[in-house]
């Protein structure tokens, strides 16, 4: 059954977005008395549709509520790159993400970082509908390392210099926390100077083993294993 995100209730009525709309009557062929699935803050709904109308019907299964808060900071990387980190990265659980220019991203977003943003943050909606999500990630607006919003909880720097601290233990030693910071590089890693200062902002540098992975590799590897370490 497909999924919607509502923002706004009308009288009982859920109401959709013009794109919702148009995914529902030209792509889905939809007509009324047809069942969808809605999300509306936090909260999933059972409806039917009645011409232009979205009327819930009862409520779904709200048990698939996220347990941990997991953070993906992410260096600038060309569209396709980015999107594909977008959707699995939604896919795999992440709540927020945080792309960051670094100095060795090839790409620059700056002039167009507000288009780049809405359209982040449409992809990790439409993978939070295919993915049965209960909530959309948060896209946040194109930063740099110096000006990371980065609070309390337990952070991980997924680097190709460490050797001996693999990710695994990392994670086992923190099974309890409620946070979870991630940050990679861009084609060519981090400069020195970058994981120097993450470590002075209390990232663990970690090892994901010998093997050197490509960018968009490396946040579905660690979010993989976060899944088998604390999913039941």
């Amino acid at each position: 059954m497909q999924r919607y995100f509502s923002e706004k209730k009308e009288g009982n009525n859920f109401v959709l977005n013009n794109d919702d709309w148009h995914h529902i009557k030209k792509v889905m062929r939809m007509n009324n008395g047809d069942e969808i699935e809605v999300v509306f803050q936090n909260e999933l709904y059972m409806c039917k549709i009645n011409e232009n109308q979205i009327i819930p019907v009862c409520k779904g299964d709200n048990s698939l509520k996220d347990e941990m808060h997991i953070v993906l900071i992410v260096p600038v990387l060309k569209e396709q790159k980015m999107d594909y980190i977008l959707q699995k990265g939604t896919e795999l659980g992440v709540s927020e993400i945080i792309p960051v220019q670094m100095n060795r991203c090839n790409v620059n977003y700056e002039s167009k970082k507000e288009q780049k943003q809405a359209r982040w943050q449409k992809i990790c909606k439409e993978a939070s509908e295919q993915s049965k999500r209960l909530n959309i990630p948060v896209v946040k607006e194109i930063t740099t390392l110096k000006k990371l919003p980065v609070t309390n909880g337990v952070k991980i720097l997924c680097s190709t210099q460490e050797k001996t601290k693999s990710i695994k233990n990392v994670l086992k030693s923190n099974c309890k926390c409620d946070k979870l910071y991630i940050v990679f590089g861009p084609e060519g890693g981090f400069t020195f100077e970058e994981e120097e200062y993450l470590k002075q902002m209390n990232f663990v540098s970690v090892s994901l083993g010998e093997r050197i992975l490509r960018a968009e590799t490396v946040p579905l590897f660690v979010l993989s294993v976060i899944n088998y370490e604390y999913l039941e």
